[in-house]
């Protein structure tokens, strides 16, 4: 079966087109696409879609919607996450992808985003790491944990309001950033830790999604290029992490843009992602430092994208040309 999930986030959105051999079967991607759509501008300040935004976004859902139909696609699962949560005209993007698509938006609430991450990272993860481990999928408006193991047992699930966009607007406007903007960012993210109700001292593994992870993943490894294949499984010790997080806290827009696997579209928020990442993984450390210390961090390329296409298979959802 040929199925598609497309994730469209806060900040970017996402397309996998994949064949399932069977129901329990692992993905075999056809396409991957990702573009800086950036639909959840301005939406923690005003609490509604930008109309420039939205035009872009869905200017980006009929190129989705053109390759899979030219893939032969028979199944969508489209999800929408933290930014269309958020939007009181949220409205206006779900019938916008209705009538492009002929399939309805599935608008996942924190709990179900983290979920759905979590089986697409352990799709591909489980079996190569220590239970339990605790899946961090870092967004643009919400950041998800998910504690858990391989036979998608849950011992514990959260979504936290703070991403590398919705940071970015809140806190980090200079260029560098002030000490004063890093504590008041810090502060937010702690707080919002406080509150995840996990035991993170459970965590024998660390595994970091999405791009801000992804692209610090790349730092640490001194890439020449972007390259997801050096990406997916890379290990970082907590250290290399620390200190690569850091490094983006501090820089300037200029020195991040001149990094060869920066995409264009994160230079401006990425430092913020930074800055959560740094905070999720201090936490865990020192969550984990009297029982079995955690040593270092796991990077997935699969997440919510792979969940959602898995779900197109589990539970087909034949978009308009196939009906």
């Amino acid at each position: 079966m040929r199925v598609a999930g497309i994730d469209c986030g806060t900040n970017s959105i996402r397309l996998l087109i994949a064949d399932v051999p069977d129901e329990d079967g692992p993905l075999t991607d056809v396409v991957r696409r990702m573009e800086i759509a950036r639909l959840g501008q301005g939406v923690d300040r005003t609490g509604q879609f930008d109309p420039v935004a939205l035009e872009r976004t869905l200017a980006f859902v009929d190129e989705y919607g053109e390759q899979c139909r030219e893939h032969g696609v028979e199944s969508i699962r489209f999800a929408a996450t933290s930014a269309t949560r958020d939007a009181a005209n949220r409205e206006l993007f779900v019938a916008g992808v209705r009538e492009r698509l002929g399939v309805d938006v599935q608008v996942l609430s924190g709990q179900e985003e983290a979920r759905a991450s979590f089986a697409g990272a352990t799709s591909v993860l489980a079996g190569s790491t220590e239970e339990p481990f605790l899946t961090v999928d870092l967004g643009g408006g919400s950041t998800e944990l998910v504690l858990g193991r391989a036979d998608g047992t849950i011992l514990g699930a959260a979504s936290m309001d703070v991403g590398c966009v919705r940071m970015r607007e809140r806190h980090l406007h200079s260029d560098p950033l002030t000490d004063g903007e890093i504590a008041a960012a810090r502060a937010d993210v702690q707080e919002a830790l406080d509150t995840t109700g996990i035991d993170l001292s459970q965590t024998r593994t660390l595994i970091g999604l999405a791009g801000t992870i992804t692209t610090i993943t790349a730092k640490v490894l001194d890439l020449r290029e972007y390259d997801a294949k050096r990406i997916h499984g890379a290990q970082m010790s907590l250290a290399e992490a620390d200190g690569a997080c850091e490094w983006f806290i501090r820089s300037t827009a200029e020195e991040r843009a001149r990094l060869p696997f920066m995409h264009p579209g994160r230079v401006d928020v990425i430092h913020a992602g930074a800055l959560v990442w740094q905070e999720v993984i201090r936490r865990v450390a020192s969550a984990t430092a009297e029982t079995i210390p955690l040593t270092h961090t796991i990077t997935s390329e699969h997440d919510i994208l792979d969940g959602m296409a898995l779900w197109a298979a589990r539970e087909p959802n034949p978009p308009a040309w196939v009906r």
